[in-house]
């Protein structure tokens, strides 16, 4: 109820400051900072607002699951591929959180100190970034698992694997720890002392500042997508060469399919402004809609699949899951 009468009494406020920017009329800026504060009306607020939560809460419960299983088994700490795994969802756990958070702030306060939103800003896009490449990381170990099996235990080592993963989370410093050192160089301190709708280019606003981003987010494309290409080419080939059983050959491609879906998906990360741009010009009529729903295919929907790709189908895992959450003997 109170979440409710906060949206309630944000709506009254925002009817008040839909319209009011601090660009010239007619200029980009202006066009772009009022087309961002319409909001919806009450009633679909609060069903879009219940509906991110949920889904939210409940990808975090089956997350946090995976992670009770893995702290609660030694056998995970000493895999290459669980570890990775285990990377990711304590990356979406994050991201899922923190972005939801942004979602309804975005409701219920309108705008927000600028201080905090480059925060929440800054983890958002650090955690959103890691997963691609935590996915391509795990692509790389499948590759090596399946076409060079002999060889995996002495490249795929525990070492290397904490190595890689420090090379992620450097990769996603990368992409906005250089922003924060610009703003904090170039804005005056009145700006961060002040209040803004809390999106990444309204508080990262210089225009070289979105140059860098779209290169960046197209080395990354480039990367991601040459390794999904490679790997999940590779791994196909050499499951379709290597085994006789048809049933295990089915399995194998559809999981290999599962994982291009996905990597597809969080892929879409990177060219997700370019695309709300497209649809806002074809559509200009629909953009709380098209907002909404590149929100949930790009932020919600590949952190929905990674649980059921990695962990429930995984059979180790699900072997583990029913021992401490059905009451099973292994």
């Amino acid at each position: 109820m109170i979440f409710i009468y906060l949206l309630l009494q944000c709506s009254e406020d925002q009817s008040r400051d839909m319209y009011s920017t601090e660009g010239p009329a007619g200029s980009p800026l202006n066009s772009s900072v009022a087309s961002a504060e319409i909001k919806d009306n009450f009633d679909t607020a609060v069903v879009k607002n219940v509906v991110i939560v949920f889904l939210c809460i409940f990808i975090s419960y089956i997350n946090g699951i995976l992670v009770f299983t893995f702290l609660k088994n030694r056998i995970f700490y000493e895999t290459s591929r669980y570890i990775l795994f285990i990377h990711m969802v304590i990356n979406d756990i994050i991201q899922l959180a923190v972005t939801a958070t942004l979602f309804v702030v975005s409701y219920i306060l309108f705008k927000i100190n600028v201080s905090f939103c480059c925060f929440l800003v800054s983890v958002a896009v650090f955690a959103t970034t890691n997963t691609p490449l935590s996915l391509a990381a795990m692509a790389v170990e499948r590759y090596v698992a399946i076409c060079n099996p002999l060889r995996h235990s002495q490249i795929c080592t525990v070492r290397r694997t904490y190595i890689l993963i420090a090379a992620i989370w450097a990769a996603g410093t990368i992409s906005i720890l250089p922003d924060l050192f610009i703003i904090l160089a170039t804005e005056p301190v009145s700006f961060f002392h002040s209040s803004v709708f809390c999106v990444r280019d309204y508080v990262f606003r210089l225009p070289e500042l979105v140059q860098k981003r779209n290169i960046v987010h197209a080395v990354n494309l480039a990367f991601v997508g040459f390794t999904l290409m490679y790997t999940y080419f590779r791994v196909l080939f050499a499951v379709k060469s290597a085994t006789t059983d048809a049933a295990s050959a089915a399995k194998a491609r559809n999981t290999i399919l599962l994982h291009g879906v996905q990597l597809l998906l969080c892929m879409l990360t990177y060219i997700g402004p370019s695309l709300e741009f497209s649809l806002l010009y074809i559509f200009p009529g629909k953009t709380l809609e098209i907002r909404y729903l590149t929100y949930l295919i790009v932020q919600v929907l590949p952190r929905f699949l990674s649980p059921m790709i990695y962990g429930v189908r995984d059979q180790m895992l699900r072997k583990y899951l029913k021992r401490h959450f059905l009451c099973k003997t292994i």
